[in-house]
């Protein structure tokens, strides 16, 4: 069964409007969760505001939310004041702009959610204008507000529906160039690349991410069944640090030889990388998909 809608409203493309329905494309249900229990008791315990210098506890009727204007000076803010500037919600997503999906940076993807027309008269609207994006091959720009705010909406295709992602503004992200500026610029050596574009390749396949298990969550599972019933939780021994590498030509033709098969190419490969010659480009050979593994 589907999860209760966390928005409803109207998708807008120009005169072209239909219902549609958001819901979250994420969940943690399945995670692990904890709660803090008094230890004697056995009971949960409650959270509670306490003055910072007095240690008293201030009832929520006496909390005000504070700006902070100057060293222990705030500006008092109510909650009846923010209610008058809020954005109200048209309930309406309108398309403004249509981008190629590639351009829109990855640091800018917020949280999902799934798009589906609300009732059976939507359905055709909402089809035109879904074929539409995937026939053009454009992802549409929007903005929607949720829980007050106002966000960018980045609307793309996901098989019969939809996928909105919100988007952060500009001013929430950081600027990369405080944390680039001081990698300084290195001549890679040609037959290092070789090198390692090979490994690259070797390594190719596609994007399985029912592949890729969350080991601490497994291990938090273990640990809880173990304390149910006795008996001494499994431990594993920590995997040694990695370091730098001394000699990185050795590593990398060691980490070839690692690679499946790749003990009968490294010599014939690694002939034909010459240290002055730009490395030729090479097709790399795909590998068979693997068989898709059931979630479970």
């Amino acid at each position: 069964m589907a999860e209760r809608a966390s928005w409803s409203g109207y998708l807008k493309l120009s005169l072209v409007s239909c219902a549609i329905s958001l819901f979250p494309a994420t969940t943690a249900a399945e995670r692990i969760r904890f709660h803090i229990v008094n230890r004697d008791t056995g009971n949960r315990v409650k959270r509670q505001f306490v003055d910072s210098d007095t240690d008293e506890v201030v009832e929520s009727d006496e909390q005000v939310k504070g700006f902070e204007v100057g060293k222990g000076e705030y500006v008092y803010i109510e909650d009846d004041e923010i209610d008058d500037i809020r954005i109200e919600s048209s309930h309406t997503i309108d398309i403004e702009r249509f981008v190629p999906r590639a351009e829109v940076n990855s640091r800018f993807l917020d949280n999902p959610y799934y798009v589906a027309p609300e009732d059976k008269v939507a359905q055709e609207a909402f089809a035109v204008i879904r074929t539409a994006m995937e026939k053009e091959g454009k992802a549409g720009i929007g903005r929607i507000v949720m829980a007050r705010r106002e966000r960018m909406v980045l609307l793309e295709p996901l098989g019969k529906g939809l996928l909105a992602t919100t988007l952060r503004y500009p001013y929430e992200m950081r600027d990369e160039d405080a944390y680039f500026d001081g990698i300084a610029k290195v001549k890679v050596d040609s037959e290092m690349l070789d090198l390692a574009q090979h490994i690259i390749a070797k390594k190719e396949g596609p994007f399985e991410p029912g592949k890729f298990e969350d080991r601490y969550e497994i291990a938090l599972e273990a640990l809880v069944k173990s304390k149910q019933t006795g008996k001494p939780p499994k431990t594993t021994a920590p995997a040694p640090k990695p370091s730098n590498v001394i000699n990185l030509m050795d590593a990398l033709r060691k980490s070839i030889k690692a690679e499946k098969g790749g003990a009968t190419k490294t010599a014939a490969h690694a002939s034909r990388a010459k240290p002055a010659a730009k490395p030729k480009k090479r097709t790399a050979a795909r590998r068979p998909a693997a068989k898709k593994r059931a979630a479970g």
